[in-house]
């Protein structure tokens, strides 16, 4: 996939994520953890002096950074990454195997990229939404 695919899908995840119109669209950080044929998208929006995490509203999300992640041509693979919302632009920053410590769990990274962008300020969890609240995962 060339630069200016993988441009589109750049741009299509910073609209993916102004989608959520019940928060302004910035500053708004995206971590992504992705692997084959998994996605874990964790959203987080910098409201004054606390930060609020958001489910991801719109379902194309996932599929947009699969694409993404898919597009990589080469051996060495980046694994997470942070993609940052802010003065009308996006910055991504791609996190690479090894750059990441197999004895720290995402939780910790993601909590510290939080940090990074957005200082230190509590990290309030919205609700489960509708659609996934009472879900019964027993087998």
């Amino acid at each position: 996939m060339g630069n200016d695919e993988i441009n589109a899908l750049l741009n299509e995840i910073g609209q993916l994520l102004a989608a959520d119109r019940d928060y302004p669209v910035e500053p708004t950080l995206l971590y992504a953890q992705l692997d084959d044929n998994m996605v874990g998208e964790s959203i987080f929006k910098e409201l004054g002096n606390q930060v609020l995490y958001r489910w991801a509203v719109n379902r194309r999300l996932p599929d947009a950074l699969l694409e993404l992640w898919e597009a990589q041509e080469g051996e060495e693979r980046w694994m997470e990454l942070e993609y940052l919302c802010h003065d009308g632009r996006f910055e991504v920053v791609y996190i690479y195997t090894d750059e990441i410590d197999p004895n720290e769990d995402v939780v910790e990274r993601r909590a510290r990229a939080v940090q990074r962008r957005f200082g230190e300020k509590p990290i309030v969890y919205s609700p489960w939404p509708p659609e996934i609240e009472g879900l019964d995962y027993n087998l």
